[in-house]
């Protein structure tokens, strides 16, 4: 069984994020998400969907076979549990493959790493997109 983990923030759902992890389950049998934990989002503003409930959005999405929460300390933690064959990332995560695929190494870890593409299909496939929107549409001052 060939095992891929793929990995993200994923508030406020979108087509992107459904590519993501369609393409992310092409590469192998299972696809196992890791749902990154509020405290622990730090690249980008806090989430404003809470972690319990993107967790349980995202393993209820068809291509999802399994989503678990990521480590309050070590991000490495769930990668040693599941042991991937495969690790994928988002066009916009900023994760260096090198960096990555040497912290794995340090732990006797193996693993292929991949980058899915940018998701071009809907006018709505960034959670930026949306936020900005819904503030044009409904936050405007008359």
């Amino acid at each position: 069984m060939r095992r891929v983990v793929a990995t993200g923030t994923f508030d406020l759902l979108h087509p992107g994020h459904l590519y993501y992890l369609e393409e992310s389950r092409r590469l192998g049998d299972e696809l196992v998400v890791i749902v990154a934990r509020d405290r622990n989002v730090r690249h980008k503003p806090k989430p404003v969907v809470p972690e319990d409930q993107r967790l349980k959005l995202v393993a209820a999405l068809k291509p999802v076979d399994l989503a678990v929460l990521g480590d309050l300390h070590d991000m490495y933690r769930p990668i040693e549990e599941l042991r991937p064959a495969v690790i994928t990332f988002g066009f916009d995560q900023h994760f260096d493959r090198e960096t990555i695929g040497r912290s794995l190494r340090e732990r006797g870890l193996e693993a292929e790493l991949v980058r899915i593409g940018a998701y071009e299909g809907d006018r709505f496939c960034s959670s930026s997109r949306i936020i900005a929107e819904v503030l044009d549409r409904h936050c405007k001052k008359p």
